[in-house]
């Protein structure tokens, strides 16, 4: 595919005047875990482990997002299951990602530090699933499917982060629920799972098959990790079998005061440097950029985004630029880190189409930037309130513009006052 080169762009666009931009931290109260493996152990202490056998085997299914430490934690609970004589086997438990292949599946734990020499365990990354049975979810009969590997095992570990979802809100988001249904469902049980939540809601459809995996699978318990604003981890609990949904809305509750967000919701246009799956499972955290594109599931009410202008993927993404359609405006640099096959096996398998479009795309930052601001209306590079952004998790320190400063700067601290600058076309930033 041939985009549009610079010669095709500058006639139509008239260059306009840069912002002046200030950086700046942002830091609400967080509190970090100071001992996070001491607690980990400790929590593991609280699972059913004196019901197994000597030489059992314990799979751990661990997932693709980049959690604080996961590479550690992972290998802690490893340790932890081998010291107690038992055998731990690590299984990838990400539905989709990873392009739905056992050697993608096995990059994406990879890139998050997690490896055989690295956890001291194999990882068994087979996509093949069982049928377990069928569940009614609200009157759609929906087949539910789970890891052939985890279910050779003779117990299951499941270690995931509680957060608000990305596609929908509800008493049970992302977390060990939605592991055990999508995430070791594998690409097929994702499949399923997304087909029938988009029709009957996510909720209903993860508690549904979460009974049927229970009754089914040796479920030994969950540990489930919750983030501060800092992207750390605040807290850990072991949680066992029968008490996931018991658990996850009070932890979910935690996520969510505590989250990454921005301190407005009022944008004309958020610029983000990186989306990646390791960053949301829709490339750009949702609860961020206030947008779900989903079928029958309204977008969030706040943030109020106009504009998102998206510059490119991150490394551990490996191509994966599932939520590069939440944009409004990229550039050929992004369109060029793109694996359109990893990209549509996401798609295609969680039924969220929008999240894989490609927008229009501009052959650089500059060009880019002047499509956004055109497209605003009316710009006026005194009042236009633009949030520059790494990505949507470090939200620590990121920059604004004059206008948007004004309104936050109780609860931001200026670093810098700087100027936007082009050299051959890709934006930078210098003191002004």
């Amino acid at each position: 595919m041939e985009f549009p080169a610079r010669s095709d762009i500058d006639p139509l666009i008239e260059p306009q005047p840069s912002p002046s931009f200030a950086r700046v931290r942002y830091e609400p109260g967080a509190k970090t875990l100071t001992d996070l493996l001491a607690a980990t152990r400790t929590e593991l202490e609280r699972l059913p482990f004196t019901d197994l056998e000597d030489g059992a085997t314990v799979v751990i299914g661990v997932g693709s997002r980049g959690i604080h430490r996961i590479d550690e934690i992972t290998a802690e609970a490893v340790s932890y299951v081998d010291e107690r004589g038992f055998e731990p086997i690590v299984v990838p438990a990400m539905g989709s990602h990873g392009g739905a292949t056992p050697t993608g599946q096995r990059q994406t734990l990879e890139a998050l530090g997690i490896t055989e020499e690295g956890i001291g365990a194999p990882i068994d990354a087979r996509m093949d699933v069982e049928k377990l049975s069928e569940t009614d979810v609200d009157g759609t009969a929906t087949p539910v499917y789970f890891s052939a590997a985890a279910l050779e095992a003779d117990a299951i570990l499941v270690i995931n982060r509680i957060k608000p979802h990305t596609n929908f809100t509800g008493r049970i988001e992302s977390g060990l629920c939605k592991m055990l249904t999508v995430g070791l469902g594998k690409q097929r049980g994702a499949q399923a799972f997304h087909s029938t939540a988009l029709k009957r809601g996510y909720v209903p459809t993860i508690e549904s098959i979460v009974e049927v995996v229970r009754e089914a699978v040796p479920l030994l318990g969950g540990l489930a990790l919750v983030e501060n604003f800092h992207e750390e981890i605040g807290r850990v609990e072991a949680i066992p079998a029968g008490s996931f949904e018991e658990r996850e809305p009070a932890l979910l509750e935690r996520a969510r005061a505590e989250m990454p967000t921005l301190p407005t919701d009022d944008l004309d246009l958020l610029v983000v440097d990186e989306l990646g799956k390791e960053i949301s499972g829709a490339g750009m955290d949702t609860n961020v950029i206030g947008r779900y594109r989903v079928l029958n599931a309204p977008d969030p009410k706040n943030p109020s985004v106009d504009l998102i202008y998206a510059r490119g993927l991150t490394d551990e993404t490996k191509g994966n630029g599932n939520g590069i359609g939440l944009a409004d405006v990229t550039r050929r640099a992004a369109v060029e880190q793109l694996d359109l096959r990893k990209t549509y096996a996401n798609a295609l398998t969680s039924g969220s189409l929008a999240k894989a479009k490609i927008p229009p795309v501009a052959p650089t930052d500059e060009l880019a930037l002047r499509v956004a601001l055109n497209a605003l209306g009316g710009y006026d590079p005194k009042t236009v309130r633009i949030a520059w952004i790494e990505d949507t998790t470090h939200l620590a320190e990121f920059r604004v513009s004059e206008a948007l400063l004004e309104d936050i700067s109780n609860v931001v601290s200026v670093i810098e006052r700087e100027r936007l600058v082009f050299e051959d076309g890709t934006a930078s930033f210098e003191p002004r």
